[in-house]
C-alpha cells in the first residue's frame, strides 16, 4: 500500500508534467527526436512542382501518365529512461530531493514520448540494474513509470553507470533515444567506462540529465558538522565556522561538477543540468530549443 504522502506526490508530478507537455513543449520534442527510416505511403498522380525523382516509371508507363511514390517518415521510436536510484538520490536541501527531481524529469520525457506516439521504458539502476520496465505506449504506462521511480526501494546504495548502459545495449537492439538521469557522483568515469559509454552513444542517442542540489556546493556556516556519504557510509567532520574550510569544500565540489561536464564533452554527449531548486520543464525547453537550432 502506498502512503497518502507518496500518492499525493505522484499525482502532483503526473498532473504538473502532463500540463507542461501539453503547453510549453508542444511540438518541440517532435521536431527534434525523429524516428529512424521511412516507409511507403501511397502512389498518386504527378502534379506540377513534385520532385521528378519521385516518379514511379513502371506505374506511369502502365497508366499512360506520370505517377509518383510518396513516403512518410517512420516516426515511432523507443525512448529509454536510465534513472539512477543510488542512495545519493535521497539528498536534498530544497523543496525536492534529487530523486524527486529525477522523477519529474523522467515524467516530462515520458509524456513527450507518449504524445509523439513513441514507446517509453525505464532502467532503474544502482551499482547494478535493479529493475527493467519494458517500453510501452499510453498514459497509463507513464503513470506506472512515475510510480515506480517514486516507490522503488533499491537493494544497493552505490552507482555503476556503465552497468546501466551495457544493459541498454542488450535490451534495445534498434537505435533508441536514451536519457541518463543521474547525479553522476561515482568514481567509475575511468578510461574503460568512458569508452563503453561512448560505444553505446554511437548506437543510441544518449543524453545525460545531471541532477544537482545547491547544498552540494556549500557548507552551512556553523561549528563542527558531520558529513556522511550516503552511498558508502563514510563519515567525516569539518569545521564549518572556518572560512577557508568552506571555500575549499566549495572548490572541491565545483571541481567534481566540472569533471563530470568535461567528461561528457570529451565523449561528445550532451549533458543538461537539472538543479533541485530549478524548474525541470524550463531546463528541458532550453535544451530542446538549443537542439533545434543545432539541427539547422
Amino acid at each position: 500500500m502506498l502512503s497518502p504522502d507518496i500518492i499525493q506526490k505522484i499525482k502532483k508530478v503526473h498532473i504538473k508534467t502532463g500540463r507542461m507537455v501539453n503547453t510549453i513543449m508542444a511540438g518541440q520534442y517532435r521536431s527534434i527526436f525523429r524516428g529512424a527510416g521511412i516507409e511507403f505511403e501511397e502512389v498518386r498522380e504527378y502534379t506540377p512542382g513534385d520532385d521528378v525523382k519521385s516518379i514511379d516509371w513502371k506505374v506511369s508507363a502502365r497508366m499512360g501518365r506520370p505517377f509518383i511514390k510518396r513516403y512518410r517518415e517512420e516516426r515511432e521510436q523507443v525512448v529509454m529512461l536510465l534513472v539512477d536510484m543510488s542512495a545519493s538520490g535521497g539528498f536534498g536541501t530544497t523543496a525536492s530531493i534529487k530523486r524527486e527531481t529525477a522523477a519529474e524529469v523522467a515524467a516530462i520525457l515520458a509524456f513527450n514520448a507518449i504524445r509523439n506516439n513513441d514507446k517509453a521504458g525505464a532502467i532503474l539502476f544502482t551499482d547494478q540494474v535493479e529493475r527493467y520496465i519494458p517500453p510501452k505506449k499510453g498514459s497509463a504506462h507513464v503513470w506506472r513509470l512515475i510510480r515506480e521511480i517514486f516507490t522503488f526501494v533499491p537493494q544497493h546504495t552505490g552507482t555503476d553507470i556503465t552497468a546501466a548502459v551495457d544493459f541498454l545495449a542488450r535490451v534495445c537492439r534498434k537505435r533508441s533515444v536514451a536519457f541518463l538521469v543521474s547525479d553522476f557522483l561515482t568514481e567509475d568515469f575511468d578510461r574503460e567506462a568512458t569508452l563503453r559509454i561512448r560505444t553505446a552513444a554511437r548506437k543510441h542517442e544518449l543524453i545525460s540529465m545531471l541532477v544537482t542540489d545547491p547544498g552540494e556546493f556549500r557548507l552551512p556556516e556553523g561549528g563542527i558538522i558531520a558529513l556522511r556519504d550516503l552511498e558508502t557510509g563514510a563519515l567525516r567532520f569539518l569545521d564549518a565556522a572556518d572560512r577557508t574550510t568552506r571555500e575549499r569544500f566549495t572548490a572541491s565540489r565545483k571541481a567534481v561538477h566540472d569533471r563530470i561536464m568535461e567528461t561528457h564533452k570529451a565523449m561528445d554527449i550532451d549533458c543538461v543540468e537539472m538543479p533541485t531548486d530549478g524548474d525541470a520543464a524550463d531546463a528541458l525547453v532550453r535544451y530542446f530549443r538549443y537542439r533545434e537550432r543545432r539541427r539547422r
